[in-house]
């Protein structure tokens, strides 16, 4: 049986990404494979919407092919950390060193701010041309507070085989990042099993 596999904009935020922007980039390609049409970075134009929508990047904002590959390079990183969390493994050392690297980019350093749409908020600032050094800045900052912090004991990946994306569990025994991903499993298995009780007693496969 094929099992459709949904573009990320067509599937709900998994678990933890509306306060992790770690969690939303990592899992910004969607599903393990890499397919253009399930890649929300596939294109500076896309990469650019995706940052602005999170407020990475000021609304003014472009981001270019050199940024993009960088972006999407970063992206890798911090998969391959998450998922050595997940897994229970040693990290690559390079994955770690590039969310060092980013973090050391920009000062931490913020400021307070005030304006008639917000109001108080913090500030941190920085030239135009760091747009995406900030942007890498801070979510690297978050890959740290998300491994070292309250949330880093309910950090999984979704055990769906045709998804990968990575979530905060909402409780001890979700599986799934999504209802989709628990159903499609559940209709795979149900219909692996019916095939197997359909074959004839005797017969080889």
């Amino acid at each position: 049986m094929s099992v459709m596999l949904m573009p990320v904009e067509l599937m709900s935020p998994a678990p933890g990404e509306d306060c992790h922007p770690s969690l939303a980039l990592a899992n910004s390609s969607g599903r393990q494979d890499d397919s253009p049409e399930a890649d929300l970075l596939s294109t500076p134009e896309r990469a650019t919407g995706w940052m602005r929508q999170r407020r990475l990047v000021a609304a003014d904002i472009e981001l270019y092919e050199f940024c993009n590959n960088l972006l999407g390079e970063f992206r890798q990183s911090v998969r391959d950390v998450l998922g050595a969390a997940t897994a229970g493994t040693q990290p690559d050392t390079k994955a770690v060193a590039a969310i060092n690297r980013a973090m050391a980019q920009i000062p931490s350093v913020r400021l307070l701010a005030w304006d008639a749409s917000t109001g108080f908020h913090s500030q941190q600032k920085y030239a135009q041309t760091q747009a995406l050094e900030h942007a890498l800045s801070a979510i690297a900052a978050d890959v740290v507070d998300l491994l070292t912090g309250d949330d880093a004991g309910t950090l999984a990946q979704c055990a769906a085989p045709s998804c990968g994306r990575f979530m905060l569990r909402t409780h001890a025994r979700r599986q799934w990042c999504s209802t989709r991903c628990g159903d499609r499993v559940r209709a795979a298995r149900a219909y692996a099993k019916k095939t197997s009780t359909d074959i004839p007693e005797g017969t080889t496969r």
